[in-house]
């Protein structure tokens, strides 16, 4: 779960153009919008759009499990982790 947390922490970096942040800056349980991290709803959609090209996973932006799953870090690779198992 490690090597995910880091990858997702890459991937929202990368995704959103947050060059100065690192990984380790980003804390697992913060929250990722608002007070958290700062993210909004454009950036959780170009999130989304990463996240579902990266690891083939399907998102319903209308869905209160989604907004759920996009709490923090850890939510998020919890998430990616039961979609990638569930594939098999």
């Amino acid at each position: 779960m490690q090597i995910l947390s880091a990858e997702i922490k890459q991937l929202i970096i990368h995704t959103l153009n947050l060059e100065d942040l690192t990984p380790e800056q980003i804390d697992d349980h913060a929250p990722l919008f608002n007070e958290g991290l700062g993210l909004d709803s454009i950036d959780a959609l170009e999130l989304g759009l990463a996240l579902k090209s990266k690891y083939n996973i399907v998102l319903s932006p209308e869905s209160e499990d989604t907004k759920k799953h996009f709490y923090s870090i850890a939510s998020l690779v919890d998430f990616v982790n039961s979609q990638v198992v569930a594939r098999g």
